[in-house]
């Protein structure tokens, strides 16, 4: 068992826009009502770039460390929580932070937490806005990015965003079910709950879309389009259910292509690229009394502006793996952690879909 303070190492980013950096840290500081979990493998976001790069300046100080998508395996654990699966040894995958009190968590919608943006964003415990790290000059880093920043080697993380992991020999791909793969299947399965005569078009092949590419596979849509303008991206979303993809770089007019395939537009439209031209023209993707949703996180000033009489006259609004039928394998590349910066390369690059860091 781990004890407090701890030497450990992390990716820092010490400024907004100065990239991250692997530097010594010192945990000295773990609540009662925290974990302390050894990170084994920690995958990359686009929230963490975009954090990383200044998106949420407006409420995310630095030093930080980001990261939140976790999976080790627990060292200790406070004396408050209650979770009796939550041992020392136990494999665990990281995931988003809640209050646990406020009206939404209490009603089973932890997702929609009233303090979600202060604790996930802001990385920070709600209670005394305090750290449970520093680095070695004694500056206060904040350490609790989605309540776990799980780009440290060891970390102290909120009880709530600790679930143990049944499987841990499949720890690795797992990993990224905290936030990408769990937000593109989650919205699918969840929440726009498609039938096999709907048409589902998928903005984005990255994670968060193949990953709702996937789960509309499992569930047999008659549609299923993928739109990227990586063609290997389109590659691997047609090896995992895609019945038809369109590449935005060879078919400008993709509305049109759309409506083409669907005989009039998609009943369902998933935006995950967080694209101003995708955002905008994702309702005319949609047939009459479609749906579509955004997912994909925009430039911080991006308005998105809607055309309510057309909305109006057009009546819109807006245990998987182990049976086979979530191959998370084949969208996750491993780097060591050490290769950080040819890993964020290659991301930006879309040579990956999911990039996981090993510890």
């Amino acid at each position: 068992m781990a004890t407090i303070p701890l030497q450990t190492r992390g990716l820092v980013t010490e400024a907004s826009k100065a990239g991250y950096k692997l530097m010594p840290v010192v945990l000295d500081d773990m609540r009662p009502d925290e974990v302390l979990v050894e990170m084994k493998y920690s995958g990359i976001c686009h929230t963490d770039l975009i954090g990383a790069n200044g998106a949420y300046d407006y409420i995310l100080e630095f030093p930080a460390v980001l990261g939140h998508e976790g999976a080790g395996v627990i060292r200790a654990v406070g004396s408050s929580v209650k979770d009796t699966n939550l041992k020392v040894g136990t494999s665990v995958i990281l995931s988003f932070n809640h209050c646990g009190s406020c009206s939404n968590c209490n009603s089973q919608h932890p997702a929609c937490c009233v303090n979600f943006e202060a604790l996930n964003l802001g990385a920070r415990r709600l209670t005394d806005k305090t750290t449970s790290a520093r680095l070695q000059d004694g500056r206060r880093l904040v350490s609790q990015f989605f309540g776990q920043s799980s780009f440290l080697n060891h970390s102290v993380v909120s009880k709530y965003s600790v679930i143990p992991c049944p499987y841990p020999e499949d720890l690795a791909v797992y990993s990224a079910l905290g936030c990408g793969f769990q937000t593109g299947a989650g919205t699918v399965l969840n929440s726009l709950r498609p039938t096999t005569d709907d048409s589902l078009v998928v903005f984005g092949a990255g994670t968060v879309g193949v990953a709702a590419i996937m789960a509309a596979k499992y569930l047999d849509l008659r549609q299923i389009i993928a739109i990227d303008q990586i063609e290997e991206r389109l590659t691997i979303s047609r090896e995992l259910g895609a019945t038809h993809t369109i590449n935005t770089q060879h078919t400008p007019d993709f509305i049109r292509e759309i409506h083409s395939i669907t005989g009039g537009g998609a009943r369902y439209v998933l935006e995950c690229t967080g694209v101003s031209l995708f955002m905008e023209k994702m309702l005319e993707c949609v047939c009459c009394g479609g749906c579509a949703v955004v997912v994909g996180v925009p430039k911080p000033d991006f308005i998105l502006k809607i055309d309510p009489m057309k909305l109006l006259h057009e009546n819109k609004t807006i245990q998987l793996h182990r049976s086979g039928n979530f191959p998370l394998e084949k969208l996750c590349t491993f780097y060591e952690v050490s290769n950080f910066d040819e890993c964020i390369q290659d991301t930006r690059d879309g040579k990956i879909i999911k990039p996981i860091l090993k510890w």
